[in-house]
Order: C-alpha cells, then structure tokens, then sequence
C-alpha cells in the first residue's frame, strides 16, 4: 500500500483494457499499473477460471498484487458462441465472420461477461460483470476495441459501445461493472487496514 491507496498490476497487451479499467477504479483508492507481463492463457470452459488462472501465474512471476480479466460473448442464436473463445474468433474471422453468421437471423441476442480475478495476498477474489444487448447488423462507431462497433448494450439507448465515450461506456460495460466491485473491495480492505497487502 502506498499512500492510502492499494498498488495493483494490470496484465494485459491492450491499451484500451487499461483505460477502461482505470476509468472504473476512478474514485476508488487504487493505483493501477500495466505490468510488463505476458498474460498466460489457458483453456478452460468459463472466464472465471481463465482469468483466475492467468493471475495465479502473474503473481508467481511478479510477486505483487495483480488483476487479469478475460471476457466471454454468449450469441443466443448461436447457443452461446463464441463463448470463452471470443478473442480467437475475434482475432481469426472477425466482425464480418461474426456478422456472417447471424444474416437472416432475428433474435440477435447477445451478452458479455468479463472476470476479474485479482491477488491480493493473502487473498484472491473474482467478480464478475455482465452486460447484455443485441448484436447489430453493421459495424457503428469509431471508438473502443474488439466487438465494440457491433454491440448495442440495453443500457445504451440503441448505441454501439463504439459510438459511446469511454465515460459512457465504461458505466454500462461489463468491464467496468467487474473493475468496480474489484474497486469496491478495496475501498473496503483499506478502510478497515488493509492488513496483508504487499507492494
């Protein structure tokens, strides 16, 4: 701890993750930082497990309190594809793969659900955030990362993440859902000392 505020090591490549989850943890006494750290990645049937997993190894490398998130996308007419699997297919047929796959289709249905897992000797605590809303039928928007020009969140009166700033979406995101409870919780680990936590 330093200063009142817990230090934690954020471990990811994408800059837009970080921004995301330091707009979240805005208010709360965190001082996020990028650790220059690979993130491990395993397979496994769910994100909790994936992003658990991958701050186990993070801390066993760092030896510092650390927090990795992973997300899923559940398609309902695809019975819940591309799942944990979201990032390969993302990164192997993309938007118009995905796209591809729901022509004709009605029920566009769709929700994303981050894991945060974060060690904080000596505990580790995992939270989730899910957001839901509908796929739409053509990229919109020029912000964020990923999926974001294809997904309309409910709370986002018919906008794409992308078409939203990083405030407005961050306050519905499933990301940012997940990074606040993991704010909360340390809100309430340094009020009562936050006895344990390691540098």
């Amino acid at each position: 701890m330093e200063g009142g505020r817990i230090v934690l090591w954020l471990v990811t490549g994408n800059r837009h993750k970080l921004e995301e989850a330091r707009e979240a943890l805005r208010g709360y006494p965190v001082d996020l930082r990028a650790a220059d750290l690979e993130k491990f990645e395993v397979q496994a049937d769910s994100v909790e497990e994936v992003a658990l997993t991958a701050a186990r190894f993070a801390y066993a490398a760092l030896r510092r309190p650390v927090v990795v998130d992973d997300t899923s996308l559940e398609i309902r007419a695809l019975n819940g594809f591309p799942g944990v699997y979201a990032n390969y297919v993302y990164r192997t047929i993309g938007l118009r793969g995905v796209l591809k796959l729901l022509e004709g289709v009605d029920d566009r249905r769709a929700c994303f659900k981050t894991a945060v897992a974060a060690i904080v000797p000596p505990w580790e605590k995992v939270f989730i955030g899910t957001t839901c809303g509908v796929i739409v039928e053509e990229p919109r928007g020029g912000r964020g990362f990923g999926y974001d020009p294809i997904f309309a969140p409910e709370e986002g009166g018919g906008r794409t993440y992308a078409e939203m700033s990083l405030e407005e979406k961050t306050r519905v995101s499933h990301r940012g859902k997940a990074f606040r409870m993991l704010g909360e919780w340390i809100a309430q680990m340094v009020k009562v000392g936050g006895g344990g936590v390691g540098r």
